[in-house]
């Protein structure tokens, strides 16, 4: 388990965010692709923000309340997410995953966003792995 990597459990197939989408792009972004949030990258794919349901769902009540028209990606994402390198062991990331700590985090090599990496990912990983301890051994039909 110490050996696994982000790279071998990261998504690389969903599209980030490109600054300046409308955000109800992005909801639609968000709920086609079954995530809480998504990175959002310029045109070389450097990481400037992330954005979330959350963030959404706030920036949507309000631009609707007050009839703000419709907000993009820049007005509403948070400028300092956290990434991951995909050389980090899946088990550190893990262990380091808490209240408060995202959900979904951009992985970036060489400054470039490479894919995410889900706690989703992460669970399902740890479970295929049996956490890491001794699965419990049942009797077989051949043993007395």
């Amino acid at each position: 388990m110490r050996s696994l990597k982000v790279s071998d459990v990261m998504w690389n197939h969903i599209e980030p965010i490109r600054v300046g989408t409308p955000l109800t792009s992005v909801v639609k972004a968000l709920l086609g692709n079954h995530v809480t949030g998504l990175p959002v990258v310029d045109d070389q794919r450097h990481v400037l923000g992330f954005i979330s349901e959350q963030d959404c769902i706030h920036a949507l009540l309000v631009s609707g309340y007050h009839h703000e028209g419709d907000p993009t990606v820049d007005d509403v994402m948070f400028r300092e997410p956290l990434t991951v390198s995909p050389e980090l062991a899946v088990v550190d990331l893990a262990q380091n995953l808490g209240a408060g700590k995202p959900k979904v985090y951009p992985v970036v090599d060489h400054g470039k966003l490479v894919g995410i990496v889900t706690r989703t990912a992460i669970l399902s990983e740890l479970a295929k792995t049996g956490f890491g301890a001794e699965m419990p051994r049942y009797a077989s039909a051949d043993e007395d």
